[in-house]
């Protein structure tokens, strides 16, 4: 097959060769988290980029995934929206936490990841030419699915002041205009760690209702919040029936490989979304299915020590990367401490990309730059995010690790 492909004109000449990859897509290489995960290997640097465990979650939810194989529950294609036990669990789940009722049947969608629940979601809701306001920084996968359904992005900043990230509400509100679709919210929000308040998102709510928006939140980190507390946009007066809520296993109980999320909604949003869902992957995960609704049962005792053992170890990374030289962002949830390297006066400056790929050179230690959760690459420039979610004794190594910048060496 050739490389590429042109046309002829009427001439005789011939227009410029045509690229293979769809120009929705052209700004989108390979995603940094495969880069710096690649420089990890290489250099055999502590891996603080990537949002992953490194240890499996409970033993009594993989074992279910073990017995779900030998049983034969799930080996062969599952129902398009979710094996039922799994969406009886996430409306459970749903009303005992929220006190947010679902139908099992028609208001719950199980996907492969949450990663597949936004892509579907802004596939069915968004057409050509629509805005999609999104929180940036924000997740990579946010813009590539925003341009392959065509819409539009307008960012609206989350800005650090005082040790923690900020939503301007007013600014959010001015971003609003005729063209605007929906918004994509994520809290507890990726890179920065911010939960938002009631107050926020109550504001959030009664500017969706008053412009007749549609939202999509991303609430994998619900359960991953140390201050504050997690309220899903969805329980506020007349939010229910434009929200489509998106959250995932991965996060929540350690196992990111399963690639197991859901969506709850309305019938009508849930219908909507089944509509594009059904042509990515139609179906996934069948066996993991059944053991995530064991998973999402599991006690109270369970998300409680979750959140203990990440708040200790989000406060030892955090007061060592303060000791290391640089300015510390406290989170309040997630897997992430962002962090500007201004202060440490290193080479790079306040580049962030360039002081990450000599990260590991320098102290053995891989971080992400945060600039590319940002269209104005500038203004992420000097933010770099380390992630938590490991071994106590690798994060204390990494912290070890990073002292040497405090002198401006290496290793």
């Amino acid at each position: 097959m050739a490389a590429m492909t042109s046309t002829a004109d009427t001439s005789g000449t011939s227009d410029a060769p045509r690229p293979l990859l769809n120009r929705r897509l052209a700004e989108f290489g390979t995603t940094i988290f495969a880069e710096m995960s690649a420089l990890a290997l290489r250099t055999g640097a502590i891996n603080l980029g990537q949002g992953f465990p490194d240890r499996d979650g409970p033993d009594e939810v993989r074992e279910a995934a073990v017995r779900a194989l030998r049983d034969g529950r799930g080996n062969q294609y599952p129902p398009g929206p979710g094996v039922p036990e799994l969406r009886q669990a996430v409306t459970a789940h749903q009303q005992r936490r929220y006190g947010l009722p679902y139908d099992p049947d028609t208001e719950v969608l199980v996907t492969a990841g949450a990663t597949e629940a936004i892509a579907a979601s802004l596939l069915a809701l968004v057409e050509p030419g629509d805005e999609v306001i999104a929180l940036e920084p924000y997740y990579d996968s946010y813009a590539a699915c925003i341009a392959m359904a065509g819409g539009r992005r307008v960012p609206v900043t989350l800005r650090p002041r005082d040790g923690a990230y900020h939503l301007d509400l007013d600014e959010l509100r001015d971003a609003v205009t005729p063209r605007t679709r929906l918004i994509l919210l994520n809290t507890p929000h990726n890179p920065t760690g911010t939960v938002l308040t009631r107050e926020e998102l109550a504001a959030i709510a009664a500017l969706a209702v008053e412009r007749d928006l549609l939202v999509v939140t991303d609430e994998v980190y619900e359960h991953l919040v140390y201050d504050g507390e997690h309220i899903p946009l969805a329980s506020f007066p007349g939010m229910r029936e434009r929200t489509v809520t998106i959250s995932s296993a991965g996060k929540t109980f350690s196992f990111t490989g399963w690639k197991v999320g859901w969506i709850t909604a309305s019938a009508a949003l849930v219908a909507a979304v089944r509509s594009a869902k059904q042509y990515l992957t139609y179906v996934s995960a069948g066996p993991f299915q059944y053991a995530v609704a064991e998973a999402l049962a599991l006690p109270d005792t369970y998300f409680d020590g979750l959140r203990a053992e990440l708040t200790a170890k989000r406060d030892l990374l955090g007061t060592g990367l303060a000791e290391a030289g640089f300015d510390v962002y406290r989170p309040s949830g997630t897997y992430f401490v962002t962090t500007d390297i201004r202060p440490l006066g290193a080479p790079e400056g306040g580049d962030g990309f360039a002081f990450c790929r000599a990260l590991p050179e320098r102290c053995g230690v891989v971080a992400i730059p945060n600039a590319v959760f940002y269209d104005d690459r500038a203004a992420g420039a000097p933010f770099v995010r380390f992630a938590f979610c490991k071994r106590t004794e690798v994060l204390q190594d990494a912290v070890d690790r990073l002292k040497v910048l405090q002198k401006g060496g290496s290793a």
